[in-house]
């Protein structure tokens, strides 16, 4: 455990990524209510940014960048300490939006959250930029997209951006690639499953992390109905959950459990 700092003190030797910024959309404490943490107490730095566009996804209103709202690592710090008032520290999960097209952002957080724990949600489409971060955060909850759930991704103008992957081709080698980063990491990887999917569909993605990462905890994660977006059959989790068994990859189906709640 390192020693507690002030959130409000830079550290005497901050790195160069202290002085990157990132368009932060919100900052809250809440439930944890996906992936291996699920129910644990967190405070959710959420970024603003994303060139994907997930026909299931909860948050579309992170995709678009906005002006004014970009800050440094040491300001979301402060946020962060905020938002914990008297209850922390708590783990920080930084989320998006994707949160990989900030790399150097999340690179600099790291300094002044100490001794929070620092977990990254993301797309699992952005290897490159995942490498950056890797040891700087302390979890990665890793998401498994169907190509056929992808709209064509969306550019957008940060600089020096990681190009999203478009197609079945260009997906499957970055998820492979971020599969490759985290096997060996505290990692999961979330296996999102809307209304209207066959089995046969994610064979390929169960594939891929009992090759790639198969100390992976798999968490099959129903969709939660919305924006035009149905729930899958009850019998298909079962059959998923099924798979990845008899693959030998340990696995549990959960909802998304803040909804339940009425949380954010």
């Amino acid at each position: 455990m390192h020693d507690a700092a002030s959130p409000f003190t830079a550290p005497a030797m901050a790195p160069a990524s202290a002085t990157a910024s990132a368009p932060v959309m919100e900052t809250f404490a809440s439930i944890q209510g996906e992936g291996l943490y699920v129910g644990e107490p967190q405070v959710f730095l959420r970024l603003r940014g994303c060139p994907l566009r997930c026909r299931w996804c909860d948050t579309p209103g992170s995709w678009a960048l906005t002006r004014g709202s970009a800050l440094t690592p040491f300001q979301a710090a402060c946020k962060v300490a905020q938002a914990e008032a008297d209850r922390g520290p708590w783990t920080v999960s930084v989320t998006g939006g994707e949160p990989l097209m900030w790399p150097d952002f999340v690179a600099g957080l790291a300094p002044f959250l100490r001794p929070r724990r620092i977990h990254l949600e993301t797309s699992g489409l952005f290897p490159s930029s995942l490498e950056r971060v890797l040891s700087a955060v302390d979890h990665v909850s890793l998401d498994l997209k169907l190509d056929q759930d992808l709209n064509p991704p969306v550019p957008l103008d940060v600089p020096h951006l990681e190009s999203a992957p478009h197609g079945p081709q260009a997906t499957s080698a970055a998820r492979r690639a971020s599969l490759e980063l985290v096997r060996s990491k505290d990692a999961c990887a979330k296996l999102i499953v809307s209304g209207g999917r066959a089995l046969h569909e994610f064979e390929p993605l169960v594939e891929d992390v009992v090759e790639l990462a198969p100390n992976l905890m798999l968490v099959v994660q129903p969709v939660t109905p919305m924006h035009g977006v149905s729930a899958p059959e009850p019998a298909l989790l079962l059959d998923l959950a099924g798979l990845a068994r008899r693959a030998g990859l340990g696995v549990r189906v959960l909802p998304q459990i803040h909804r339940g709640l009425g949380l954010a």
